[in-house]
């Protein structure tokens, strides 16, 4: 009963909340939201919130030293993600392979208030710690791709929102914001194989069920089907679904976001199909829908073995997953090798 009573007492506020108070008010609901052993959590006007991502946004610090405290890693070892990626793009670059890492932001970091009435983005930093983490990486010598910024400017558009209101997804106007987004760091920095193709693209209204909706506790009162807008992409030539091309100079390499819309919920309207629209090719995928933080670089090493040439073709990986993974990704993270 306490949490429900929570999260009444949540949404029902209305005074406005410092940016401190955010992390403070997200660590409340987690842990009330672990009492009920549900994984995730009602918000504000029907959206749905999963609970790993609160408490990534709920810690302080969670690299280097203080990993072990902060990480769900089952071996506390592999609790910091920095070994790790850094150790990704030093083989990366010995072969003459770009990584350009793109962290997709939790929801709540850029709807803060449908989780916590009163607080609002603007002019608020909702995922400091996350900030200074990308900052650390990038001080590395790491390419990360923030698309919060991108996220946050489209935020008061109510008709098209970036996430699925009831899904921990981005939705299709989030999926084709970070194509673009993406897009134009990749356009800086390879040349486009020739010729380039030709695609097509219709925007199109489908009905999904939100993978959030039994993750609620047993008592919540679960929500219907939602509608989502979603931009699907053909070849123009054959009117064929998109393709990854095991050729492609470019690999995106990540979780199930590298998968929504083009392998579940819908098909040709996924980040590979919108990559290839916004570059006029297609670039080669591996992705799965478990974590985006070591099992696909384990998939990814499965690969290059089969093909030991198969590395030599590629210029950029784009490794795109969920924030959270950071802290919550249960195998944590392991220095994986990509090849022989």
């Amino acid at each position: 009963m306490r949490f429900f009573c929570t999260l009444l007492l949540l949404s029902m506020s209305v005074l406005p909340l410092a940016a401190q108070d955010f992390p403070e008010e997200l660590a409340k609901i987690v842990q009330d939201l672990e009492k009920t052993k549900a994984a995730a959590v009602p918000g504000n006007d029907g959206w749905i919130f999963f609970g790993a991502e609160l408490r990534l946004l709920s810690l302080g610090k969670f690299w280097g030293d203080d990993a072990r405290k902060m990480s769900r890693a089952h071996k506390p070892e592999l609790a910091d993600p920095i070994p790790a990626i850094l150790d990704f793009q030093h083989q990366l670059k010995a072969r003459g392979i770009e990584l350009l890492l793109v962290p997709v932001p939790p929801k709540a970091s850029v709807y803060p208030e449908k989780i916590v009435a009163g607080y609002k983005a603007a002019g608020n930093d909702a995922a400091p710690m996350l900030h200074r983490f990308y900052q650390e990486l990038r001080a590395a010598g790491i390419d990360v791709l923030d698309l919060e910024p991108v996220f946050g400017a489209n935020e008061e558009d109510n008709r098209y929102p970036v996430y699925c209101r009831t899904d921990s997804h981005w939705s299709g106007t989030g999926c084709v914001l970070a194509a673009r987004t993406i897009s134009d760091k990749l356009r800086r920095k390879i040349t486009a194989p020739t010729p380039a193709m030709e695609f097509v693209s219709e925007w199109k209204e489908v009905q999904i069920t939100g993978d959030l909706v039994n993750l609620l506790p047993s008592e919540v009162q679960k929500p219907g089907p939602e509608k989502i807008k979603v931009r699907r992409v053909s070849v123009k030539a054959t009117g064929a679904a998109v393709e990854p091309n095991a050729n492609s100079p470019v690999l995106l390499l990540g979780d199930s976001h590298t998968l929504v819309y083009h392998d579940f919920l819908t098909e040709r309207a996924g980040l590979l199909d919108q990559l290839c629209l916004e570059l006029g090719f297609a670039p080669d995928l591996i992705g799965t829908r478990g974590s985006g933080a070591t099992p696909v670089r384990i998939n990814l090493y499965r690969r290059s073995m089969k093909d030991p040439g198969y590395l030599a073709k590629k210029k950029i990986v784009v490794w795109c997953f969920a924030a959270r993974e950071f802290t919550e990704a249960t195998e944590g993270w392991q220095k994986v090798p990509i090849g022989k």
